[in-house]
This record gives C-alpha cells, sequence and structure tokens, in this order.
C-alpha cells in the first residue's frame, strides 16, 4: 500500500474491522516513512453474471427481473411468495455455479419452466405462452396437449385410472 502523503511503500495496520455495510473491511495504515495514519478499504472484486438477450445484448443477471416474471405468471394462483423466492433462489444458485459467467435468456427460461410444470400447471402455461412465444393458437395448443398428457403419466394419475 503507497502513503497517500509520502508514496512510501512500507506501512503496518494499526485497526482492522468490517465496514459499516458489511461488505468491506476497514484497515487504519501507519506510514513507516513518514509516520502519518490513512485508512484503506478492501472489498471483494465480483465479476457480474451476464444475461444474453435474445437480440445480443448483454445485461448483469437481476434476480428481481426473475422474480417479477414469477410473480405475473402466478398472479390469483395458490402460490406463496417464499415459494417464488425459494424458485428465484435456485435459479440464481444455477446461474452462479454455471461455468459460463454468461447464460442465454434461453437457459434461463427453461430453468424457470421446469421449476413452475412442477410447482403450478397454470403458472407454468401463462410463463410459457410468454417465453416460448407461440406463433399461433395451434401451436399453443400443442403444449397445453403435451402437458395434459405429461398429468396424465404421473403416478398419482395412474393410481385414479386402476382404481376405476
Amino acid at each position: 500500500m503507497r502513503c497517500p502523503f509520502c508514496g512510501h511503500i512500507e506501512d503496518k495496520v494499526v485497526d482492522s474491522r468490517e465496514a459499516k455495510d458489511g461488505d468491506a473491511i476497514r484497515r487504519r495504515r501507519e506510514c513507516l516513512g513518514c509516520g502519518r495514519r490513512f485508512t484503506s478499504y478492501e472489498r471483494i472484486d465480483e465479476i457480474p453474471y451476464m444475461v444474453v438477450k435474445k437480440d445480443g445484448r448483454r445485461e448483469t443477471f437481476d434476480r428481481n427481473k426473475v422474480l417479477s416474471g414469477l410473480l405475473r405468471a402466478c398472479e390469483k394462483r395458490p402460490i406463496s411468495t417464499p415459494q417464488l423466492e425459494a424458485i428465484v433462489d435456485e435459479i440464481e444458485k444455477e446461474v452462479q455455479d454455471s461455468q459460463d459467467r454468461e447464460l442465454g435468456t434461453n437457459d434461463i427460461g427453461k430453468l424457470i419452466m421446469r421449476r413452475l410444470k412442477t410447482l403450478d400447471k397454470v403458472a407454468y402455461v401463462r410463463f410459457a405462452s410468454v417465453y416460448l412465444e407461440f406463433e399461433d393458437v395451434s401451436a399453443f395448443m400443442t403444449e397445453l396437449k403435451a402437458l395434459v398428457n405429461s398429468r396424465a403419466q404421473t403416478p398419482a394419475a395412474l393410481k385414479k385410472k386402476k382404481k376405476k
């Protein structure tokens, strides 16, 4: 650390503590050249995770945008905010665990849809209708039929068929 007063490069740390907001370490230093004291701050240098949009633009990953999309899809559905927060936490963790620092909106959308499909079928269809950008009603109906068919193959649905 170079002294801001005399430029000497040797100093000693007199005091060290966490900064008020908790995102840095505050260090009081004393220059071994001139004896004056100064403060330095240490912060983790974070490289942001980027999202590549469909048009090629890049934005930093924003968990609030993910939550906003989920809230719209789950409007008037019996899904609690903690459930949505859990999904956002899972998505954020997957983004951070990803080898790449950039993920496409396609990849993030698929992660969200996979979770919504198991949580609430109506919310899934709402999200898919925006995310998949259906060209026409037939494409939308194809997705609905696939959803109904996948539901018919669940263990609970198969048990009901056997009882009849």
